[in-house]
């Protein structure tokens, strides 16, 4: 399971980095805890980290049972995959909000064929 353990580190390190970037956009912006609103530069940082972490409860389980059950080098390639497409997505929505469509589609995605394949594959096995 170790390609499916490095892409569970790599989605969790993005993650990580999302939240560091919004404890630094609070200072930056003024924006104390727990405040979720203020500039709209700091919301679309925040945005990102809350989608993210909403993201992270459809992803990880999916990703682990496409890994047990189906393969885990293609579970930590896709899995690999739905973190560049994170970081695609907070990057559009950083500049803009309305950009965040490709990221957050690729995204669904991915978590989408994760989740199917890994429960076909375990309902077969």
């Amino acid at each position: 399971m170790r390609f499916t353990v490095l892409a569970t580190f790599t989605a969790l390190v993005a993650y990580a980095w999302f939240m560091i970037k919004v404890a630094r956009a609070r200072k930056q912006f003024g924006v104390e805890a727990p405040r979720v609103t203020g500039d709209e530069a700091f919301e679309r940082i925040f945005r990102v980290q809350q989608n993210t972490v909403e993201q992270l409860v459809l992803f990880l389980p999916a990703l682990w049972l496409f890994g047990a059950y189906v393969s885990d080098p293609v579970a930590g390639i896709l899995g690999l995959c739905w973190t560049g497409a994170r970081v695609l997505y907070a990057t559009e929505y950083y500049a803009d909000a309305r950009r965040r469509g490709p990221g957050a589609a690729l995204t669904i995605l991915i978590a989408l064929v994760l989740l199917v394949g890994g429960t076909v594959g375990a309902l077969l096995h």
